[in-house]
């Protein structure tokens, strides 16, 4: 028969205003988020745990604290800690976070404190 537009079906997905945006659903945490929730429960003295809610994957029970994602079971949870993502992650997390310091320094943003080109005289 043909199509009433006069177009392929999915012919429109390839323009920028119609492609979905899953890159920011989809979104891992940043390490620095992560190194401040296990630095919180570090200081409370107790692990990051979930209550049971039935809309997170495995009832919120099997929780990465590492990347941050719920899996549906303990055997999801033992393969994924035996993935290359987990191990990079791991390693990101054991790098220091940077500083508001560093970051201005980085930039260009502080300025150098030089001595004095001409000493005062005594």
């Amino acid at each position: 028969m043909g199509n009433p537009q006069g177009r392929k079906p999915g012919a429109r997905s390839k323009l920028k205003k119609y492609k979905r945006k899953t890159w920011l659903c989809r979104r891992a945490k940043d390490t620095d988020q992560i190194q401040d929730e296990i630095t919180k429960a570090d200081e409370a003295g107790k692990p990051i745990a979930f209550d049971y809610d039935d809309e997170l994957p495995g009832g919120g029970q099997f929780y990465c604290v590492e990347t941050g994602k719920h899996f549906t079971d303990a055997k999801a949870l033992a393969d994924h800690k035996k993935s290359r993502y987990y191990k990079r992650r791991c390693k990101e997390l054991k790098e220091e976070k940077y500083t508001q310091g560093e970051a201005e320094w980085a930039s260009g943003m502080t300025k150098e404190k030089l001595p004095p080109a001409h000493p005062p005289k005594k």
